[in-house]
């Protein structure tokens, strides 16, 4: 297992690669990072356009430009308004040295540092939403496999579905309608609608724990329908299996057949999902986390690809990169630990 798991990474090490090349390709191609660097202000004399552009880099080659992401460059800070005074640090150890650099639209914040301030927040939601997601799924699977065409199965497939066909800002617009406004208006508990906390009363517990409640909900009403298929379909799948007849015939408890024997190899398909789901937390969700106005990495990410702040944007889209392939190598670790027939050999 210890050299399958470092071959892995040796082979992450060209795609990371690959892939950093393709996004900054893209990413020097969108907006305007000299307008970035003037806080928004369109820069009309040619002059100081010509001193940003030198002194950012962008009259090098896009090449050129990359290895100095990369492995750094010489120059270190930017002289912004022309008076000789430098303001803005700028990328100096590279990205192979843990240096992403600066942000180029927030004055003085290096890009880990403006991506630690959201990452919490997107993780506080993301972590309770499939987690929410996950328990439910399970049970909702499971009782529909073992009550397979049922009149609560048609149900739960029909209600299922209909969530999994509605877009996500719909069903987050008729929540906030629904529990927020409506609920007012009849004089029932409501739950807030934006933010992460009332600034009256402070970032309590509690508060953040209310402010949770409709984007989770959101999030999870969507994602409920595919996972449970898919508990659904192998756990049907697994139940037909000669292993657990041969379970029943011994005359094991019902409960210890589920639990223990079915749903231990029915898991693998939703291993495989929530590995490929759980990089993407990183990332946040850009809609969700809009329309609420939860501070979090969707949100961020969304307004800095406005603001063409590109050592932002490539921090995050980097970071994501990256997790999505430690995950597949602990998805596969995973694998190894549910099914003992899978074994990673020389």
């Amino acid at each position: 297992m210890t050299r399958y798991i470092i071959r892995r990474l040796l082979q992450a090490i060209p795609v990371l690669i690959i892939i950093s090349v393709i996004l900054f390709a893209l990413m020097m191609n969108m907006g305007d990072p000299v307008a970035s660097m003037s806080g928004g202000r369109s820069v009309t004399r040619s002059a100081d356009r010509e001193r940003l552009t030198r002194q950012l880099g962008l009259d090098k080659p896009i090449y050129i430009q990359y290895l100095y992401w990369l492995i750094g460059n010489d120059w270190t800070k930017v002289d912004l308004n022309g008076d000789g005074v430098a303001e803005t640090p700028g990328i100096r150890k590279g990205v192979l040295r843990g240096d992403f650099g600066m942000s180029l639209s927030i004055r003085g914040k290096s890009v880990v540092e403006v991506i630690g301030e959201r990452l919490p927040n997107t993780l506080l939601l993301m972590i309770a939403a499939e987690v929410f997601i996950i328990l439910g799924a399970l049970l909702i699977g499971i009782f529909s496999a073992l009550h397979q065409y049922s009149m609560w199965d048609n149900i739960i497939t029909t209600v299922t579905f209909i969530f999994y066909s509605m877009p996500i800002f719909f069903i987050a617009l008729l929540s906030m309608y629904l529990f927020g406004v409506l609920f007012k208006q009849w004089g029932l508990p409501y739950l807030p609608t934006v933010g992460m906390f009332d600034p009256k009363v402070g970032q309590t517990p509690g508060q953040v724990a209310t402010h949770m409640v409709l984007p989770v909900l959101s999030i999870a009403l969507i994602s409920f329908a595919a996972y449970s298929r898919y508990v659904r379909s192998t756990m049907l799948e697994v139940m037909n299996q000669d292993y657990i007849r041969t379970a029943r015939s011994k005359g094991l408890q019902r409960r210890d057949i589920i639990f223990i024997h079915a749903l231990k190899n029915a898991s693998l398909p939703i291993v495989t999902v929530v590995g490929l789901d759980l990089p993407l937390l990183l990332g946040g969700a850009i809609v969700t986390e809009r329309i609420f106005a939860w501070p979090g990495m969707g949100r961020l990410f969304l307004d800095q690809v406005g603001r063409s702040d590109t050592p932002v944007v490539m921090g995050i889209l980097m970071m994501i990169a990256f997790a999505v392939i430690i995950f597949q190598i602990i998805t596969d670790i995973a694998y190894a630990f549910l099914d003992p027939r899978i074994r990673y050999g020389t």
